[in-house]
Formats: C-alpha cells, structure tokens, sequence
C-alpha cells in the first residue's frame, strides 16, 4: 500500500506489527520515531535560512523553535563576516562584562544563540541550520520525509511499537533496516551535495 499520509503511515504500523490491541498508542509510536529520525538525519532537505537584525548591545536572540543544529552562522557585511563557534565557557571567558564590537564568534546557550561581542550595531545575521521537519498530526497530514523516505518512518515506529511491547527480536530486527535506510539516504545526500545538486533553501525567522 501506498504511505503518503499519516493515516496511512497509522495503518502501515498497525499492519506490519500484526497487533490490533495497540491503536491508541501508534500515534504516539510515530512521534518518537520522529524524534529518532531527528537525531540520526542530517540533509539538505532538512536546511532552512533565517535572517534578523542584531540589536546594539544585545547578546542573546532566540533560536528558531524548530532549530535542531547549526550548518553556518554569519554577518551579511561587506565582506561576509563568518561566525565561528566558541563552547559556553569559552565565550564566558572571552567575552566576559559588557565588551561591545562586530561579533566575531557565537555560542549557543539553551534555546538561545549568543554573540561575542555583543554588537555595536545594527548588523543582519543569516543563520543556515538544519530543521525538523513538521511533526506529523491529523491536521499535518504529510511532511518531506514520509513523502521521500516512509520505510525510515515505519521502521523507527515498529522499534518504538516494540519496545513498548518488550520484543527484543523484532527490535533487533527494525533497528538494523532503520540503520541500513538512514545510511543510504545519508550516503546519498553527501554525494549529491558533492556533486553540486541544486537545493533551495527555504527563508525563515529568528524566534523575537
């Protein structure tokens, strides 16, 4: 059967699984297979920009709430200003009191991105950074990934489905095709963006 929504990615579940005591909890299934595919995945389709302007001495500006890891961080000046990465006590110690300039570096604290220095400016940050892709619901019926990669969806599910129901086999069995598909599509996606494969990355907002 054809799974392109997530009525259909329920019953698939449910289908290969071969239980039908377990209905209420397969969405539940399928939010932690997200969540798994989230933390294993990184690829162009899951890259979005955003653009904002910085504030005069302000250090910190919310992170994009579907953020899940930076790919580039820079200052749209002339010439670009690259944002390298410095580790939180780094930047603490670095950037410590009420240093002002042209940021040069960013550490990320929580759900916030922090410059050092704070600006002394005006400056437009543009921030590349990988995505999670809208979580699936009765009202978002499909997203990028069921419609490019459904068996990565069904595979993580049933690990998750079995896990609940405490078969070690089955759980052995699903991981290692849920790895195989995550590979794959890695490997694939690291070769087109070698190969210079058009994307276009889609504009969003900093969280005010």
């Amino acid at each position: 059967m054809a799974i392109t929504t997530y009525a259909e990615l329920q019953t698939a579940v449910k289908n290969w699984s071969k239980r039908t005591d377990l209905d209420s909890v397969i969405p539940d299934f399928i939010r932690l297979a997200e969540l798994r595919v989230n933390r294993n995945l990184r690829i162009r389709k899951m890259e979005t920009r955003v653009t904002t302007n910085t504030v005069a001495s302000q250090a910190y500006y919310g992170l994009p709430t579907n953020f899940l890891q930076m790919r580039s961080f820079k200052l749209n000046t002339s010439p670009l200003t690259d944002l390298d990465y410095l580790t939180p006590e780094m930047m603490d110690r670095t950037y410590a009191g009420s240093i002002t300039g042209k940021p040069r570096v960013y550490t990320i604290v929580g759900d916030e991105v922090r410059l050092g220095a704070k600006p002394d400016g005006v400056y437009e940050m543009e921030m590349l950074y990988y995505q999670a892709p809208t979580s699936l619901s009765d009202s978002d019926t499909s997203n990028f990934m069921l419609t490019a990669n459904p068996d990565v969806l069904v595979y993580a599910s049933l690990i998750e489905l079995n896990s609940y129901s405490a078969n070690d086999t089955a759980i052995m069995k699903y991981t290692q095709l849920f790895n195989e598909a995550i590979n794959a599509i890695q490997t694939e996606d690291d070769r087109d963006r070698t190969s210079g494969g058009a994307l276009q990355v889609r504009a969003d907002q900093f969280v005010s």
